[in-house]
């Protein structure tokens, strides 16, 4: 079978070095992508079922396009485990010591970031693990997707020098991220339509959570 294919299916069964990296522990990690993933098909076709407005083939690509970078971040997410430190992660900031497109950042990540990886660690799991099912979910995905643009550009100046990066890589995510804040993926068959449609403290920005969940989809 080709590897593509293997690779796609060792993803989706927890076979993938990642996930065999975290011994007993990926099985739970496993499971939490199977319910993202099927929570999002779940609200994609709740939406489908009760608003003909969700009904286009325009919401299904922008739904499709969402999940699959919903995965994108959580696959990323699997090689900053374990906790508190990977080696992964260790090394890449590390990288961006040395390779930052300005002195200030390489000194930030070095004489800061660096002694402190302890704590930084757990917040870089926790950022992506959010990104990720902010996105499989359609969930707060204008205020999720504004985090993540800052994020992949800080990886994008962090790792610029970096020859065997291409910048164009995280900039080219950092504008995805901006299509989906510009557009509000979330209200296409995501958990923010849903939100908009059957809470009306969100769609009318009344309180503090309805007024958070308006903006923030």
């Amino acid at each position: 079978m080709p590897k593509i294919f293997t690779d796609f299916w060792q993803f989706l069964t927890g076979a993938t070095g990642d996930y065999l990296h975290q011994g007993n522990w990926r099985y739970l990690i496993l499971a939490l992508f199977w319910i993202l993933l099927l929570a999002s098909i779940a609200i994609a076709f709740r939406n489908w079922q009760e608003d003909s407005e969700q009904r286009t083939g325009r919401n299904f690509g922008i739904w499709l396009v969402r999940v699959l970078i919903g995965c994108l971040w959580f696959q990323g997410m699997l090689w900053k485990l374990p906790l508190p430190v990977s080696d992964g992660l260790q090394y890449w900031t590390e990288q961006e010591s040395t390779n930052a497109a300005f002195e200030f950042h390489r000194a930030f990540m070095k004489d800061f970031v660096l002694p402190h990886m302890s704590v930084f660690g757990p917040i870089v799991f926790l950022a992506e693990l959010v990104f990720a099912g902010s996105m499989l979910l359609g969930l707060a995905v204008r205020f999720v997707g504004v985090l993540a643009i800052a994020y992949t550009l800080q990886l994008w100046l962090g790792l610029y020098d970096n020859p065997s990066e291409w910048p164009w890589t995280y900039m080219c995510l950092a504008m995805l991220m901006f299509l989906f804040v510009l557009d509000a993926a979330g209200r296409s068959l995501g958990l923010d339509a849903w939100l908009r449609r059957k809470v009306p403290a969100v769609r009318d920005g009344k309180g503090f959570i309805g007024w958070f969940f308006n903006i923030a989809s």
